[in-house]
Formats: structure tokens, sequence, C-alpha cells
């Protein structure tokens, strides 16, 4: 009976700590130059391959400061936490584990089509999970919502992505628009000297 009670105060101990943690925007100070992020991307139709890649991040100097290169582009990564945020934001920070907020955004693709995408967000838990580049703790953060085309599609749409605090970005997302799964995970991550 005792090992029972001291197990359920263990847990409770161990959920409320993870329950409370906040994590800030990461900011240009967190960075170290020639950090690399890669990451191993699919999208499947009816359990078939349609298409696949490979995505890369590195911090790289950019206007007397550093930026994230991404292979074609370059964002400057911001000196200070954002305190004007959207009130619609892809992510609503800090993040923390219950916290709920709206995400909308309006979209053009390469190929003309526009759109929009509203979706509810919620942070469902902070856990540990295993992708190719190791296993992390992360948060999973939960998008459910519409998205909206020029060309008259209309659907539900659901993204799971896992943020993990310690590499400063996303360690895998899986969209699910109804008509196909992408998945995109994380296989290697570097900083220099190592």
């Amino acid at each position: 009976m005792r090992k029972g009670v001291i197990a359920k105060l263990v847990l409770v101990l161990i959920f409320t700590s993870c329950a409370s943690k906040k994590t800030n925007e990461p900011i240009v100070k967190d960075y170290q130059m020639g950090e690399k992020w890669t990451w191993k991307w699919e999208r499947k139709v009816d359990g078939e391959v349609r298409a696949e890649g490979e995505d890369v991040q590195e911090v790289v100097k950019y206007k007397s400061t550093l930026g994230l290169w991404n292979g074609a582009d370059t964002l400057q990564i911001p000196t200070e936490i954002n305190k004007n945020q959207s009130s619609t934001p892809f992510r609503s920070w800090p993040l923390q584990v219950g916290k709920k907020w709206k995400y909308v955004s309006e979209w053009a693709n390469n190929e003309g089509t526009t759109g929009k995408t509203s979706q509810d967000v919620e942070v469902v838990s902070f856990e540990e999970l295993n992708v190719e580049a190791g296993k992390f703790e992360a948060y999973k953060i939960e998008y459910k919502g519409i998205v909206t085309n020029s060309r008259g599609f209309k659907g539900e749409m659901t993204d799971i992505w896992w943020y993990a605090p310690a590499l400063k970005t996303y360690i895998k997302h899986i969209n699910d628009d109804g008509y196909g799964l992408y998945t995109n995970e994380l296989t290697s991550y570097s900083k220099v000297g190592e």
C-alpha cells in the first residue's frame, strides 16, 4: 500500500514539473555559428510515397548578426523576444503544457493557388521522443482545423509538431489533410566541434 502511494506521489511530482515548465522563443544568443539541422520528409497518398526530400537549416553570419540559411534563403534570427506577437500566431510563446491558442494563416504556393488555414492549437504534453537524430524531450503541439484554397477546396487538417527546446526547433511533424499524409523527421543535428 505504501509503495503505491509513493509511486503515485512521484508521478504527480513529475507531471507537475513538466506541466509547469515554460519555454521562451529562442533568440540569437541561443544559437551557435555552424549549428545545422537536417530533416527528411515524405508525402504519402493512399499509402504510396508520392514525394520525398530533405530540408536543411544552418546558422550562418547574416547582416552583422546570425541567420538561419535553408539552402535558398536566409532569415535573421531575432535578437530579442517578440513582445508584440500576432493574435493568431503559429507558435504562441512561451510554450507550456495546457496552453491553447488560435492559428490563422493566409498563404500562396508557387503554383499561384492562395488559401487560408485556421486551426485550434494545444500544447498537449512534454514527452521524450526518439527520432533518427536521437532521443529528445519535446512539446507535442496539436493543430486541428480547416484549410481552404482558391481552387474551391475546403477540408479538415490536423498537424502534430514535436518542438525540442534543447534544439530550438521541431524534431517531427505529421500533417493529415484528409487526402494524404506528410511526415517530416529530424535525421541529424550538429554543432561546430562535434
